[in-house]
């Protein structure tokens, strides 16, 4: 009778493993995952949720809107039913969303770009740029005759790169010319219908 006997340690050591298997077979739901978003990207999320429901409920409050989504654990489609039903709860006094990021971008952009002013000259136009105010003078007349016998003269690509480079300036300078005339033509053309 004695070796039929279980030893006292033999006996722990398999009620620790049965507790073991038993806990894992039936008491083990499904794996928790902890929320590794931090705040900010929980806030960027929340406000792209009311951003969409605001686009479909332009009527609904954004306030109303947080408190809601807060609520219900940021679902979007459990606000939009309550909207649709006309059940969506105004928010207690005591609940104080966080501003729009808009309102913390344009008084942020606000500083900043006051600041960055001084720095970042305004770009001149291409009159200005490069020099041609002598030449914005010049009749329309002359000027579309020099068009004119541009594409005449025009006898190809010259080996001298001198000859080349004037040749380019040339027609760089002609075509921010005839695009500045073009534009007063059309301007004059605009107001002349608005005047008559």
């Amino acid at each position: 009778m004695s070796d039929e006997q279980i030893s006292l340690p033999y006996l722990a050591v398999i009620l620790v493993i049965s507790g073991l298997i038993i806990r894992y077979l039936f008491f083990s739901g499904p794996p928790v995952r902890r929320s590794t978003m931090s705040t900010e990207a929980l806030l960027r999320s929340r406000e792209a949720a009311v951003e969409r429901i605001q686009q479909m409920f332009p009527q609904a409050e954004r306030r109303s809107i947080l408190w809601d989504l807060q609520r219900n654990g940021g679902n979007v489609q459990n606000t939009t039913e309550r909207i649709l039903t006309g059940r969506l709860d105004t928010p207690p006094i005591s609940f104080q969303p966080p501003p729009p990021p808009q309102d913390r971008a344009t008084s942020g952009s606000s500083a900043t770009s006051a600041m960055r002013q001084p720095e970042k000259p305004a770009q001149p136009d291409l009159i200005a740029r490069y020099d041609l105010k002598s030449k914005l003078g010049t009749s329309g007349a002359t000027a579309s005759d020099s068009d004119e016998g541009h594409g005449k003269k025009a006898k190809g690509w010259s080996s001298d790169r001198d000859e080349r480079q004037a040749a380019l300036k040339q027609r760089r300078d002609d075509m921010i010319l005839a695009a500045r005339r073009r534009m007063e033509a059309k301007m004059a053309a605009e107001k002349a219908t608005l005047g008559g």
